[in-house]
């Protein structure tokens, strides 16, 4: 026995009979209640001339009658504050015992005001508190824990801090939403949300558009009671709901290994879906065609159809109206680059050979600044060399008639003695100039030749660098390519009629490498024209999917123009500040698995987390 008794055989369900032998020799008359004597026999004491009396107590439920609804009430015991500002609001829940291990931060949960209305909020913080007033840091404590299978939870409140997201009305028998102007009733039930339309509602998700993944909270998908029981996230894509977010500009990033090109892929798929169109000035209605820059040559593979994707995972897919499978229309343009070989048996696209002629540099002086003109120079070079130049050999005049050009003695000393180009401005010229044989005016047909083959309305166009060792030439055929796009986009008077008229996906992988804000002439004059494409993006039809791991590196005044940011697993703390998405999920980031993603799309819903498709939906990897 220890020194606060023995409790052994104490049984709190027999009356206070059972425990009689640990103190009490049941023979010594001992008495039970009002000093009669206890019957062995019967249990039984004996009152007034033997009559017997059962003491026994009925006993009593202290659950109330009938059945639970949700997981909790709200409690004003700290008060109940809804606020303009986020650090006056206190918006606490009490959450039942049985409903404790059920409820994860994250969580989406609604609130019924009397009349009708729902307050639609997530749970941002879980605590527990004293019941009562007591202290559980003692031995006693301790040890009883240690040797006890379970925990007591009912000696602890368990409470659930919730952010308000949205008031949830009916008009017209339409579910809508509006921002979080009244506090609802102390004791007011708080449930799960589970219905798709009000978590939709309350999110601000679109019921149609282009398909990123499934919502999801702390890695698992949020189910409801419909079919399929998940919830798709869509980003809008049509002009009822404002401008088409393609449009307005995407941007993936993720590390190595995070799922990225699988992601990327997924949706770049979504938006060559048969029956897609968007309207053009003319009054037409036209599929937009996508142009991928593709270092590491993978998306060619949009080609072909996924042989994971079998006939049960095909119905799924169809059900949820997400399209899959290869796009016929698919070319891989193989830049022509020195003695580069490109060789693609992971991929069943057409082949086509280019080559970047030197008459694009009229247009795009900028293209030969790669080797780090300055100011000065590039002056020189767009003011009097060029012009020189195109008045003596043509506009259709090459790159190696260009060095015969520099290398002419007496035009350096000419120039020189006008005072127009000094001598040490022109050999540098000259210099930085070389290098660039392998880029232009290689053994192909010159792009400007092939403009209608390379952009289609409905079709695939990745361009492939992987072959090219040199990074100075991959980065000049991309900038090229990407800049005969901008240009036409953006021009009143396009040489090209099919770019301009053609709604344009410009997707860009690793984009770091090619839109970095670096101190030179040809990363100021790109990064400006990239600026102003983003700008004129919705106008002009022109949407940029970029595609990174170091977001950090992309210059800023194209990031601002993005509008929608998909983040994946990024374990630099540089890169997950530049993405720029809110300190709730920007937690989530370093510990996301392959496949889990954060969006935030402020004109589009409330920043969530989403899980992608498990399976690519066209083929992916070799």
């Amino acid at each position: 026995m220890s020194d606060l008794g023995d409790f052994t055989n104490y049984d709190p369900d027999d009356g206070g009979r059972g425990n009689q032998g640990a103190d009490a020799d049941p023979g010594s008359g001992a008495t039970a209640g009002g000093g009669g004597r206890v019957d062995e026999d019967s249990g039984a004491d004996e009152h007034d001339g033997g009559t017997e009396v059962d003491d026994d107590f009925e006993p009593m439920s202290v659950s109330p009658v009938g059945s639970d609804r949700g997981i909790g009430t709200l409690s004003a015991s700290d008060g109940l504050v809804v606020s303009e500002t986020d650090d006056d609001t206190r918006l606490r829940a009490y959450v039942t015992v049985a409903n404790r291990s059920a409820v994860r931060i994250g969580s989406y949960v609604v609130a019924a005001y009397p009349d009708g209305e729902r307050l639609f909020c997530r749970i941002v913080a879980l605590e527990y508190a004293q019941e009562f007033r007591s202290d559980d840091a003692t031995e006693i404590h301790a040890r009883r824990a240690m040797r006890r299978d379970g925990i007591d939870e009912q000696d602890y409140k368990f409470m659930a801090t919730l952010e308000p997201v949205a008031v949830l009305y009916s008009e017209g028998g339409e579910l809508k939403r509006r921002m979080t102007d009244r506090v609802p009733k102390p004791e007011t039930v708080v449930r799960q949300a589970k219905d798709s339309t009000e978590i939709k509602t309350g999110l601000k998700i679109p019921e149609t558009g282009v398909f990123l993944g499934h919502l999801a909270v702390g890695g698992e998908k949020v189910r409801t009671a419909a079919t399929p029981p998940t919830i798709d996230y869509r980003l809008k894509d049509d002009y009822e709901a404002g401008d088409p977010l393609v449009f307005r500009h995407t941007l993936v990033a993720g590390g190595t290994g995070s799922g990225k090109t699988h992601g990327a892929k997924n949706v770049l798929r979504q938006y060559l879906a048969d029956g897609r169109r968007y309207p053009t000035e003319d009054g037409r209605t036209v599929a937009p065609a996508l142009v991928q820059f593709d270092p590491q040559d993978e998306y060619a593979q949009l080609h072909d159809d996924n042989p994971e994707i079998d006939a049960d995972y095909e119905r799924r897919l169809e059900r949820e109206g997400i399209a899959h499978g290869g796009i016929e229309d698919t070319k891989a343009f193989v830049p022509n680059v020195g003695e580069a070989t490109y060789a693609a048996a992971h991929h069943g696209a057409e082949q086509v050979e280019f080559t970047i002629p030197f008459s694009m540099v009229f247009e795009n002086p900028w293209l030969v600044a790669g080797s780090g003109l300055n100011d000065n120079q590039y002056g020189a070079l767009v003011g009097v060399l060029l012009p020189t130049f195109k008045r003596q050999y043509g506009s259709g005049a090459t790159y190696e008639q260009f060095r015969t050009f520099l290398d002419d003695p007496a035009l350096r000393e000419e120039l020189d003695e006008s005072g127009r180009v000094h001598e040490a401005t022109f050999d540098a010229i000259r210099r930085r100039i070389r290098g660039f044989g392998s880029v232009f005016d290689g053994d192909a047909r010159p792009i400007t030749d092939l403009v209608d083959a390379f952009v289609r309305p409905g079709g695939v166009t990745t361009v492939p660098t992987y072959h090219i060792n040199d990074s100075r030439a991959t980065t000049t055929v991309v900038l090229a390519l990407a800049s005969l796009l901008v240009d036409e986009k953006l021009s009143n008077d396009p040489t090209y009629d099919r770019i301009k008229e053609t709604p344009l996906v410009l997707g860009m992988d690793e984009a770091h490498t090619f839109l970095t804000d670096a101190d030179s002439v040809q990363a100021d004059r790109v990064i400006g024209k990239f600026a102003e494409a983003a700008k004129q993006g919705r106008k002009e039809r022109l949407g940029l999917f970029l595609i990174t791991q170091d977001p950090q590196d992309i210059a800023d005044p194209i990031f601002k123009q993005i509008n929608t940011t998909v983040v994946l697993n990024l374990g630099d703390e540089d890169a997950i500040k530049a993405v720029n998405i809110p300190s709730n999920l920007e937690g989530k980031v370093p510990y996301m698995e392959k496949g889990q993603m954060v969006v935030y799309s402020p004109d589009n819903s409330e920043p969530v987390e989403l899980i992608g498709l498990p399976r690519c939906l066209t083929k992916h990897g070799r």
